[in-house]
């Protein structure tokens, strides 16, 4: 059994455990401690359902634990920091079917419940050499550490569930078509003036007797045309997925365990393609070259024109129709608001707001310095960042200023065409029309260029002036009683006076 901590109890005997500002009883760190893998996948559903795990994903180990009876069993080791993150924990552990304690290095004590709002101490360490030590009201146990669990992994190997209304919302689509059937679907898309983007992917070969590597086309669309979906989706060679977080996209009828948007271990540059009734998840470690279909489309030669003749006194040139690309403002709501340009009388303000910037921010804030000032993107917004003038992104690689619109009003993807930009440019239009182009490769995260080199200097280390001050002599001081009368031998007026030294006498001691 355990001992319930009291209020205002500062003595502790599991190492490493204390007592937060609210006097309960908490470690360096947090474990949750499960009977399977399977209720591992329910723990992250549920934890993934109610918040991000971004917030314990650095510092989250999972590993595979040995009991001395040979019981294997999962524990999730994590950063505690606060009684309010772990005892949001210990909710979802406990409805999950797992144990939630608290500790720092090998002993761990069970945490705070309704039984001891204050937590748990035990009686008395167990005396064992092994990796894990748990104190439970209803166990005692050591544990050995059999292997760890990767969690990128761990979601790459989970299957996704059978949904059939997930994928139902409109929105942006991956295709991914096999290599006979990609020259067909560009036709089409281009035949039907679907706006996409096409890519070719490349895999090593499936088995040993196969020499050639396995090529899929790989389509960007940003909105499908109700009348096609059916079509696509049920055309054999044909996988039709919806991205469902940063990196990651989960094939239409399907629903993966985990929500992926809560858990950021996909990288932005690559993709992953889950896909249903049993077949293995496809990784991409990188986007190939995306290109328009538009510039697949049929080409077909007609005769030469035939050029009408005018005398040079009547030729007149016809009046031209091109127009220059304006900035008119709106009155729509703002959205896509995920970058900004920083000018350079401004770069001191962001200096200062990086101060009060989160991690999470500051990890996948991405930043380009050029002469004419610092452009910052953030894939889910740059609210939180306010400095600069905020742009939204009406096309991939496209921004414009935030609550203005452009005139003509053309779609943005005749806009990205008429700029001529060439592949891998960042182009972000001023409010005068002019357009800047920033390199892909210019962006960095932005807590890499922010922290400039810290600086150290050594100390010289002397022993010369210790070793005289421990030579000198201290003085001998004697302190003796003063007496029922301490200034008798004064008269009044030298009583006031400044002190003086008084001759050895009854109750004094020579000064």
């Amino acid at each position: 059994m355990l001992d319930r901590v009291a209020v205002h109890q500062t003595r502790l005997r599991t190492p490493g455990l204390g007592l937060d500002a609210k006097g309960v009883a908490l470690g360096a760190k947090g474990l949750v401690l499960l009977p399977s893998i399977d209720r591992l996948v329910a723990f992250l559903a549920l934890y993934t359902r109610q918040g991000s795990l971004a917030d314990i994903l650095r510092s989250l180990v999972v590993e595979i634990v040995r009991s001395k009876l040979g019981a294997r069993e999962v524990t999730l080791l994590f950063a505690a920091e606060s009684s309010d993150r772990l005892d949001r924990v210990a909710e979802i552990a406990r409805l999950a079917g797992g144990y939630s304690f608290t500790g720092t290095s090998r002993h761990f004590v069970q945490y705070r419940d309704a039984a001891a709002p204050f937590g748990y101490d035990v009686p008395q360490i167990l005396p064992s050499d092994a990796a894990l030590s748990l104190y439970h009201n209803a166990f005692s146990q050591t544990y050995e550490v059999e292997r760890r669990v990767d969690v990128r992994t761990l979601l790459l190997r989970l299957e996704p569930h059978l949904d059939p209304s997930a994928g139902k919302d409109p929105g942006p689509r991956w295709l991914l078509a096999e290599s006979g059937l990609g020259p067909a679907l560009i036709r089409y898309f281009s035949r039907s003036s679907v706006e996409a983007e096409v890519g070719l992917c490349e895999w090593p070969p499936e088995s040993s007797f196969d020499d050639a590597p396995v090529l899929r086309y790989l389509f960007r669309v940003p909105a499908i045309p109700a009348r096609m979906v059916p079509l696509l989706t049920s055309t054999p060679g044909l996988g039709y997925f919806v991205p469902v977080a940063p990196g990651a996209a989960v094939e239409v009828g399907f629903r993966h365990p985990v929500n992926l948007r809560a858990c950021p271990v996909f990288g932005e540059a690559g993709l992953v393609l889950f896909r249903g009734g049993g077949r293995e998840a496809l990784e991409i470690a990188k986007l190939p070259a995306m290109g328009d279909v538009a510039a697949f489309a049929r080409v077909e030669l007609g005769r030469e024109p035939v050029a009408a003749k005018v005398a040079e006194g009547d030729a007149q040139r016809p009046a031209s129709v091109v127009l220059s690309l304006r900035l008119v403002p709106s009155s729509e709501p703002w959205r896509s608001v995920t970058a900004s340009w920083i000018r350079p009388q401004e770069m001191p303000l962001l200096r200062h707001v990086a101060y009060a910037l989160g991690p999470e921010t500051l990890r996948r804030a991405r930043i380009a310095f050029t002469a004419a000032g610092a452009f910052l993107r953030h894939p889910t917004g740059i609210e939180g960042i306010p400095v600069g003038e905020f742009f939204r992104e009406v096309h991939p690689g496209l921004y414009i200023p935030a609550g203005y619109d452009a005139v003509p009003a053309v779609a943005p993807g005749v806009l990205f065409r008429a700029l001529g930009a060439p592949a891998g440019q960042a182009l972000f239009i001023g409010r005068d029309g002019g357009a800047i182009g920033v390199p892909e490769e210019a962006f960095v995260p932005l807590e890499t260029a922010l922290l400039e080199a810290q600086q150290w200097s050594a100390v010289a280390v002397s022993s010369a002036g210790l070793t005289a001050a421990l030579a000198t002599e201290l003085p001998e001081v004697v302190l003796g009683g003063v007496g029922i009368r301490p200034l008798r031998d004064l008269a009044p007026s030298e009583a006031l006076a400044e002190p003086r030294a008084l001759p050895p006498g009854p109750g004094r001691t020579p000064q």
